[in-house]
């Protein structure tokens, strides 16, 4: 294990949030976040593999000028699962218009040669974790669990945590290891510029939470839940206690099997992504062992929080999912009324590509540099990574239950605007006041939540 890095700020004066905004930036994020939608076309980036190429897709925007695009294939076989990383490829983030608006000039069109997007002081500020990631996480070790290889991983991580002054996490100090679903460090799986990108987009995340944290990269040898499932189970063989997944599929009768293959382990937070395709339940979200993540769209705003977020969506088949599973069995800890099975979500994060996070990935034809990400994939391990500040789970518990004893308490962000799509019965795709499924029990203010 490494030597835990002196406490230090969390970034430069010349990096450091500014922690409110002016009126003008204010009233900058609300025109920010209530944009009107325009479809756009783009072709996707090719993957660098043997693995199936991604088609053209159909790039999204809920705010002006804003487009992005689907990092990876979409499933093309059952039991094959997506990541949930969205590239935005033009516009201008609320990031870059809430600092042109404090600087009072006009926004700068976004290059690869720096940060567009929330970095690691304005995450932890939002979401009250400035102090713990300050003092916490030494000791923990995050899994972030995908398929196959991103040959860079190390050497981007390194830029990205210098960038924001963040300590040194590589192989030499024992910080980061990368290794195979069978755990080993030499024979890796084939490379994948989308999936690359995915990799890079859930390390920065782990960083700039648990900046602290030690970081366990498994990295499965296909996308198939089969391979993704035993490279989770690798990663709590390898000692993690926070696993974090950002990929989904559709559901299926196999999931209960899935769920006590891979899923089932007592006293390791096991986070998921709900989903980018809006209203509806994705596997391993609505796998009952582990907490399911939503997706927010997150501004700066005049409140005392200093943040105010809604449900991401860009329209009814693009934004956080959420849902009543088929399949799965709800957990006794979860008690709304309207859903008999598994409900989705838990709690929630920033996931919106429009006020989305800014990660350094340089492999492949999606790898550029700088760019600015969002999808449930950036929400999955940031509440990871809330669970590794929190310390490590009590033996035999499931964290997933962990949100649900602060429930209606200042411990979690209640969303309440916001829909990601039509459905029967309101709360599963419309944010209210407490439990509804695009946002869970909401998104994490401090620790206090995460800890059981």
């Amino acid at each position: 294990m490494r030597t835990a890095p002196p406490t230090r700020s969390n970034a430069p004066a010349t990096r450091r949030r500014w922690h409110r905004v002016s009126g003008a930036a204010a009233t900058v994020a609300t025109l920010v976040l209530a944009g009107l939608g325009v479809t756009t076309q783009a072709t996707a980036a090719t993957n660098i593999a043997t693995t199936p190429t991604k088609t053209t897709q159909t790039t999204q925007t809920t705010k002006p000028h804003v487009t992005w695009t689907r990092s990876c294939a979409a499933p093309s076989k059952k039991g094959e699962m997506a990541c949930q990383a969205l590239r935005v490829t033009g516009g201008t983030t609320a990031f870059q218009l809430e600092k042109a608006a404090r600087k009072g000039v006009t926004p700068k069109a976004a290059d690869a040669s720096s940060p567009s997007g929330y970095g690691p002081s304005d995450l932890q500020d939002a979401y009250g974790l400035t102090d713990a990631a300050a003092s916490g996480g030494s000791g923990e070790t995050i899994a972030i669990v995908d398929a196959y290889d991103d040959p860079n991983a190390e050497s981007d991580l390194a830029a990205y945590r210098s960038q924001y002054d963040l300590p040194s996490c590589t192989t030499s100090n024992g910080c980061f290891k990368k290794v195979s679903q069978t755990g080993s460090t030499t024979s890796l799986p084939s490379a994948d510029s989308g999936w690359a990108g995915e990799i890079s987009l859930d390390l920065d995340m782990a960083s700039a939470i648990c900046p602290n944290c030690d970081i366990l990269l498994v990295e499965a040898k296909s996308a198939s839940m089969a391979n993704l499932g035993t490279a989770v189970n690798k990663a709590v063989s390898l000692g993690a206690k926070f696993v974090s997944n950002s990929y989904g599929g559709s559901e299926s009768s196999s999931d209960s099997t899935y769920d006590s293959s891979y899923f089932n382990h007592p006293g390791v937070a096991i986070t998921v992504s709900a989903g980018d395709s809006g209203y509806g339940a994705e596997y391993p979200a609505a796998s009952k062992y582990v907490t399911a993540v939503g997706g927010t769209a997150l501004s700066t705003s005049s409140s005392s929080r200093g943040w105010t977020e809604k449900v991401w969506s860009t329209s009814s088949s693009e934004g956080t999912g959420s849902g009543c599973s088929s399949y799965d069995a709800k957990p006794s800890w979860q008690t709304d009324t309207g859903c008999s099975k598994r409900t989705i979500a838990d709690v929630s994060a920033v996931a919106d590509p429009a006020t989305g996070v800014s990660v350094y990935d340089t492999y492949g034809s999606d790898g550029q540099g700088w760019a600015t990400y969002g999808g449930t994939s950036a929400s999955a391990p940031i509440i990871a990574s809330v669970y590794a500040l929190a310390g490590t789970p009590s033996s035999g518990s499931y964290p997933a239950r962990f949100p649900y004893g602060s429930a209606g308490t200042s411990a979690l962000n209640d969303v309440t605007s916001g829909s990601n799509g039509s459905c029967s019965t309101a709360y599963f795709c419309t944010a209210r006041s407490g439990y509804d499924g695009p946002t869970g029990w909401g998104t994490p203010e401090g620790v206090d939540a995460f800890t059981g």
